[in-house]
């Protein structure tokens, strides 16, 4: 039994994976339709960031508006 045509290339998915850990993310899961798109589920995190904590700390300074 023959295996169709690939609609993805591996160079593909390396290329996807490293876009998204260049942009400071993590991998969770990867998805390849069979029409050949790729999905990249990143991992979410609840944890505070620097950006929350300042305006933590702005709120606290100056009252919630």
């Amino acid at each position: 039994m023959a295996r169709g045509n690939c609609t993805f290339r591996q160079r593909d998915v390396t290329a996807a994976i490293k876009a998204v850990t260049a942009a400071g993310r993590e991998v969770h899961r990867i998805e390849i339709d069979p029409d050949g798109r790729i999905r990249i589920i990143i991992v979410t995190t609840s944890e505070p960031n620097e950006l929350d904590e300042e305006l933590k700390r702005f709120e606290a300074r100056h009252g919630q508006r």
